[in-house]
């Protein structure tokens, strides 16, 4: 926990209306979605009853919400007040009249569309922007108590790894999805408040790289692809952080041919977590993995970009990707995972959490990444 949540989330509002200024946004307007815990500790339930924080560059923030939902706010006096709406109340006209005099609003990007076209009709000679040009970059780079709540999710889900690799999650004979249910609940036990994905492919559904797992029951002699992470479970009023990791386990001998692949797949992974210093580019740290694949004949089959940001949401900035020229820098958090799908054969992944610091890239996961074997 925080030593001092009230004046982490004051600092955040104001880091918030300095981001504003500089955007030349006159208002921010948040409500489901990850920016709104983010900045005042509360989660808003995906209603079609609206709740929006209303934020001025200058004035009091106001959470605009159904009346019965007051009570599951941790009030914050000084940050926000409560606006409280009742059922025969037009919550779109309350949020309008808020904006009074708003040359430009910036709008949550999760917000639901029915919303903000409802605003549109009824605010005009208004500039209309994405809340992202002023919470993204402020969410990235992350205060060393996020770098700790995201290397004590990235400790649990390392837990659920190694019994992956151990064998202590038996495989074979298994479906996928049996061992994806597994997967969860021991994510659960490791102290996450929710599974956001558990994937489990085998043999050839590992070259989807977001399989979907399914009742193929898991054989001897082929690669078993697991990625998976969820989100903590904090205190009331604290938002929590996300997990995820990806590691790959063979029943029995391993291919030669897979193997070697995949060795190259590990080298190509490492070279691209070292390569993930403060000042580099993203998209070169995305060029160190794929050149290192293009050498050796894999680069055809590595379909995605090499990573996403994440905190309290699983994707968000930075993304190591090609075309993203964005410096690193200390407290970027993301994902480094390079791999290659060969369509009715076979696939690789290796995933850790990294983030960009000082004194070099730290890797969250630790877990051994090499190809484990397991015969059970």
């Amino acid at each position: 926990m925080w030593p001092y949540p009230e004046l982490m989330f004051e600092q955040r509002m104001e880091r918030v209306r300095q981001a504003m200024d500089h955007q030349g946004v006159d208002v921010l307007t948040l409500s489901v979605g990850p920016d709104l815990p983010w900045l005042i500790g509360y989660e808003a339930m995906p209603l079609e009853r609206l709740t929006m924080l209303v934020v001025p560059r200058d004035g009091e923030a106001k959470l605009v919400i159904p009346g019965f939902e007051v009570p599951r706010v941790v009030e914050r006096p000084g940050l926000f007040a409560v606006h409280g709406w009742g059922e025969t109340d037009d919550p779109i006209a309350i949020v309008a009249n808020m904006m009074a005099g708003a040359g430009s609003v910036a709008v949550g990007d999760h917000t639901w569309s029915r919303f903000t076209i409802a605003l549109q009709q009824q605010v005009s000679g208004v500039q209309w922007c994405n809340a992202g040009v002023v919470t993204a970059e402020l969410r990235a780079l992350k205060e060393p108590e996020e770098v700790a709540r995201l290397q004590r999710a990235a400790d649990g889900v390392d837990v659920v790894a190694t019994a992956l690799r151990t064998g202590d999650i038996p495989l074979i004979g298994r479906t996928e999805a049996d061992v994806s249910a597994e997967i969860s609940r021991r994510i659960l036990a490791e102290g996450h408040a929710a599974v956001n994905f558990a994937i489990v492919a085998s043999g050839p559904n590992a070259a989807s790289p977001h399989h979907h797992a399914s009742d193929r029951v898991i054989q001897p002699g082929e690669v078993v692809l697991c990625d998976f992470g969820g989100v903590t479970s904090e205190a009331h009023g604290e938002v929590g952080y996300c997990s995820d990791i990806t590691r790959c386990v063979y029943t029995g001998e391993p291919d030669p041919e897979f193997a070697e692949a995949y060795a190259h797949l590990l080298d190509a992974q490492q070279r691209a977590v070292q390569a993930a210093t403060v000042g580099t580019p993203a998209e070169n740290v995305d060029a160190v993995a794929r050149n290192r694949l293009e050498e050796v004949g894999l680069g055809q089959w590595f379909l995605h970009r090499l990573g996403h940001g994440i905190g309290v949401e699983e994707h968000e900035d930075p993304y190591i990707v090609s075309g993203n020229t964005t410096p690193l820098r200390a407290g970027h958090a993301f994902s480094i995972e390079p791999g290659f799908y060969i369509a009715d054969k076979w696939g690789a992944r290796i995933e850790d959490i990294v983030v960009a610091t000082d004194e070099g890239p730290l890797s969250l996961n630790t877990v051994d990444r090499d190809l484990a074997v397991v015969e059970v």
